[in-house]
Parts: structure tokens; C-alpha cells; sequence
């Protein structure tokens, strides 16, 4: 046994070692200079003027269709599951501090701060297994998680890299950051979960679910059309998703089959809300944005939109699942508006009547007169004579089963997506680091754990 004299002996010694302990000055040979005064309120400084000014200006309209930017593509086979190592390692140092102005710029009752962001969550938190998509801004990449996700689940998934450099040439900003901020308000069954979002000086990260069930797209290219029987599921469950964004006072945008995830028991996934906006009942957007075969006349029009251009893309959507292609297709741009503006939908003759009824209240080119404008909005649709057999309150538990399963192997299997990305390099390359720091404060986010919220 050690004596009260020796331990005072030890104690003695241990503090004049310590006294001599010196922290290392950084190495980084410019420091940084991270502002967050700003988070989420206005800005009085110029740089953050300029900032707005980049909002003014509309988003480029996406002319030709292409894969879901959040979302997996297929098989690959594996070489060494390479380590995520990138040249923009250090992540903004975003304090506590930092976090707690940014829930009050939030609201209070948010609960998307929490003492998890204590340890920060970076890119070296997860290991990338493959490269599952690509976009204008970046790669997708299936992930692991290094030391397990906290959120049930085995770690694995979906990571969304953007170049910032890029989001601001393209006065994307305020898109980039609107797509976040939904998804940390968004909880449905049929909508993609976020689970961190995180910056480096040059990117901006966003980590959600992996569904493993390929694209809506995918699946109906390969069936070429589906039965109206199966149909009729994804189309409720979409309409499900939909009415939930509208609820809380959001509209989508860009409803197409390439953003339609399936999961392993073939329910919907609604993904990729790069183009989705806040609006109240009582406001309009006059952005011209959208993929074209999917948008609604009055934003070709420029009259200024709500969320009744939503409905004309679910009409739109259920169109080419029972027809293999959208009623209005051109190779020509310009011709193809015109048709959407002008022309009247043919209806196949083969479709019940009940389908006819569904997609010409849907397609009405007037948004007033279009199913789902009305004051009952979503439940028009949804007590609509095609959708009878739909027990609503089953559906969105997941009680109504599809009869169609993605075949697959696990909860990380890609087995159902086209190749051309899974063949691609898993790294992610390098990107310059934006002149302008300010537009992108606020961005982190951690997901509430599940397993301690309360019930």
C-alpha cells in the first residue's frame, strides 16, 4: 500500500512535469478565419450583399434527364474498400458555441443541435465503398460508417459531395442550402432520411439512408411498362410523400422517375430535393427550374408557381409508368414546351376509365382547375375513385406490401443500378477552395438518434 506521504510525493512530481507540457503552435501556415455572426439572419457586410444578390438570379432549367443526384447505382466488385483521404481534410471549425447561435437562428423545439456535434463529424468518419452517382455538382458515394452509424442499421450510406466553387458559379447557393434545411425538417416513410450534413473549406457533404432497391427508373425501363395494378402502389405512396412536403409547406420540383428510390420490399423512396422550395399557401415562385418533360405549364410560362406543379409531375409520372414514356416528348427543346403548353394528352385507350379520369384531372394545363388545387388539396386525390382498393392509413405504416421486390443481397448491394457509375474510381478528387467563405454557414447537421428520443 502507498502512504499519504508518497502519494503526496508522486502528486508533486506529476504537476512540475505537466507545468513543463507545451501545446505545439499549428502548422497551417495561414490561419483560419471562419465568421458565423451571420448564421441564418441577414447580413450587413459586403460579402454577404453579394451572397444575396446570387439569389436573384434563376437556376439553370435541368433540359435533359439523368439519374438521381442522392441515390445507388449498381454492383462493383470491391478491391480494397479504399479509405476516404482527401486534400480538403480540415472542416470548419464550427464551435459549440457556434451551434448554439444556430439553433436560436433556427427556432426553439428544432432539436437538430445536439450534444452529438461535440465531435464533429467529418469526411475521415466514413469510409467510401464505391461511387453510386453523379451530378452536375459532384459525386454520390456509398459509405461505411468507421465506427458504427448510432442509427440502427449496419453503417452503410449514401454521401453526397458538391463543390462549393461550383454551387456558387452556377448561383445554385441558396438551393444547396434549402435542400439541407428541408431534409432536417422532412420525416415521411416514403422520403429520404438525412443523417449529418458537414463542410470542408471546398465541399459540402450531405449523409443519408442508402436504398438499395434500385431506381423507379431503372425498374420501369427494364419492365417497360407496369400494370396499373403495380402502379397504382407507387403512385399512392408518392402521393403520400407529396402531400407531406405540402403539408409542412414545400414543393419538390423535380418529380421523375430517376429521383424515385425503391427500397429492398419495393416501397417508394422520394430523393434529391436540390430543386425543392419553401412556400406558404398564399405565396408563388417564379423560378424556372425543373427537368422539362416533368414541368408543369405555368412555370414554362414563367406565370409563377405553387404546389400544384407538383400534381402535374405525379400526373406526368404516373403517365409513363403505365405508358413507358411521358405524354410529351420532342428532341427539340423548344418544341418540346410548346407540346406541354398546346397540345391536349392522348390517353391509350387500353387504360381504364378510372386511370383516364385520374391523369386528366392531374394534367389539367390550368393549375386552378388541376386535382389536388382545390381546398381539400391532397385528399382529392387521394379519394379519387382509381386510388378505391388504397387503404391510406395501412399505406403509410408500410402494411400494404408491393407485389414487386427488388432482387437483393444486402443492405449494401448495388446489383439494380446501371454501371456506369459503380465502374468509376471511389475517390474523390481534390476541388479549389471558393474566394468567398460566407455563404454556406450553418450547414452542419446531426440527425436525432432514434434509440434516445423519446417515444
Amino acid at each position: 500500500m502507498i502512504s499519504t506521504a508518497q502519494k503526496k510525493t508522486l502528486h508533486a512530481k506529476l504537476a512540475i512535469k505537466l507545468s513543463k507540457l507545451t501545446i505545439p503552435e499549428s502548422s497551417s501556415s495561414a490561419p483560419q478565419d471562419f465568421d458565423f455572426s451571420e448564421v441564418f439572419g441577414s447580413s450587413s457586410s459586403p460579402a454577404s450583399s453579394s451572397s444575396s444578390s446570387l439569389a436573384q438570379a434563376d437556376p439553370e432549367i435541368i433540359h435533359h434527364r439523368s439519374h438521381s443526384f442522392v441515390g445507388p447505382s449498381p454492383r462493383f466488385a470491391r478491391s480494397n474498400s479504399l479509405p476516404f483521404r482527401t486534400i480538403d481534410q480540415s472542416i470548419d471549425s464550427e464551435s459549440s458555441e457556434e451551434h448554439e447561435d444556430e439553433i436560436e437562428g433556427e427556432g426553439e423545439g428544432d432539436g437538430e443541435i445536439r450534444d452529438d456535434l461535440a465531435r464533429k463529424i467529418g469526411p475521415g468518419d466514413f469510409e467510401i465503398l464505391r461511387v453510386v452517382g453523379k451530378g452536375a455538382f459532384g459525386k454520390v458515394f456509398q459509405v461505411r460508417k468507421r465506427d458504427g452509424d448510432g442509427m440502427g442499421g449496419d453503417g452503410i450510406f449514401a454521401m453526397k459531395v458538391m463543390r462549393k466553387e461550383t454551387i456558387i458559379k452556377n448561383n445554385h447557393v441558396d438551393y444547396m442550402k434549402a435542400e439541407r434545411d428541408i431534409l432536417t425538417k422532412v420525416v415521411h416513410p416514403f422520403i429520404v432520411q438525412l443523417r449529418y450534413s458537414f463542410q470542408t473549406k471546398s465541399k459540402l457533404y450531405l449523409i443519408l439512408d442508402f436504398v438499395n432497391g434500385g431506381h423507379l427508373f431503372f425498374h420501369l425501363y427494364r419492365q417497360g411498362i407496369f400494370s396499373e395494378d403495380q402502379a397504382r402502389i407507387y403512385t399512392a405512396e408518392i402521393v403520400s410523400a407529396v402531400s407531406h412536403l405540402h403539408k409542412c409547406d414545400i414543393v419538390h420540383r423535380d418529380l421523375k422517375p430517376e429521383n424515385i428510390l425503391m427500397d429492398a420490399d419495393g416501397h417508394v423512396v422520394l430523393t434529391d430535393f436540390g430543386l425543392a422550395k419553401e412556400i406558404d399557401k398564399s405565396s408563388r415562385s417564379n423560378s424556372m427550374c425543373g427537368t422539362t418533360e416533368y414541368m408543369a405549364p405555368e412555370i414554362l410560362l414563367s406565370k409563377g408557381h405553387n404546389k400544384d406543379a407538383d400534381w402535374w409531375s405525379v400526373g406526368i409520372l404516373l403517365y409513363e409508368m403505365l405508358t413507358g414514356q411521358p405524354p410529351f416528348t420532342h428532341a427539340n427543346r423548344k418544341k418540346l414546351q410548346e407540346r406541354i403548353i398546346k397540345e391536349k394528352v392522348k390517353l391509350p385507350p387500353r387504360l381504364t376509365s378510372e386511370a383516364h379520369s385520374l391523369l386528366k384531372g392531374l394534367l389539367q394545363k390550368e393549375p386552378s382547375k388541376r386535382l389536388g388545387s382545390g381546398p381539400r388539396e391532397a385528399d382529392e386525390i387521394k379519394s379519387h375513385k382509381w386510388f378505391r382498393s388504397i387503404n391510406w392509413k395501412k399505406l403509410e405504416v408500410k402494411d400494404l406490401q408491393p407485389k414487386f421486390k427488388p432482387d437483393v443481397s444486402g443492405t449494401d448491394c448495388t446489383a439494380n443500378f446501371d454501371k456506369c457509375w459503380t465502374a468509376m474510381p471511389p475517390d474523390d478528387s481534390p476541388a479549389p477552395t471558393p474566394t468567398a467563405g460566407e455563404h454556406f454557414q450553418g450547414y452542419t447537421y446531426v440527425a436525432p438518434n432514434p434509440w434516445l428520443s423519446s417515444t
